[in-house]
């Protein structure tokens, strides 16, 4: 499909249509990232669901095997780092840990507290996921050729100016 023929060329006609008075070029460039990042979810999605897992369910286990062995975070923390709410969290991670996946314990320091942890089942787990969840993105990269070599630093750049900077003890949620 090349650029004049996909929907967002098609919908920024009509407004040229409706609307010649307005400039629509801005809606080409964020009308197409909103539907490659609506695309690319289903993509990723079909992945998941290999390993009966949802993306948010994806984010929880990523987001511990990250935080390295033995691979816990608090509850707070853990919400912190995914794109998962808080209040969407406790529900998820109750479904994870009826699969065997996570475990909730109380904190050590802080008896209100309590820390979420990868079981052993979910660290298998997790780490095939994530093995095939790399492999389908640099399938999907492959498809641009060397403009993926292009599109990343203009992505970074653009990321910088529309999201504060990452502060290395607390990062910031993405893409697990």
């Amino acid at each position: 499909m090349d650029a004049d023929s996909d929907r967002v060329a098609h919908i920024q006609a009509e407004w040229h249509r409706e609307r010649p008075d307005i400039d629509t070029f801005p809606q080409g460039i964020i009308g197409r990232l909103h539907r490659i990042g609506l695309l690319l979810d289903q993509r990723l999605a079909e992945v998941y669901a290999n390993f009966d897992l949802s993306y948010a369910e994806f984010d929880i286990l990523a987001t511990l095997r990250r935080a390295g062995a033995p691979y816990r975070r608090r509850a707070g923390e853990l919400a912190d780092h995914t794109m998962v709410t808080s209040g969407g969290l406790t529900k998820r991670v109750d479904r994870l840990i009826v699969r065997g996946l996570v475990e909730r314990r109380p904190e050590a320091s802080d008896a209100r507290g309590r820390l979420i942890g990868l079981t052993d089942a979910g660290l298998s787990l997790i780490d095939e996921a994530f093995t095939a969840h790399m492999a389908g993105e640099h399938r999907i990269i492959e498809e641009l050729g060397t403009d993926a070599e292009t599109l990343e630093p203009i992505l970074r750049r653009w990321l910088g100016i529309l999201e504060p900077p990452v502060n290395p003890t607390h990062s910031t949620p993405g893409r697990s």
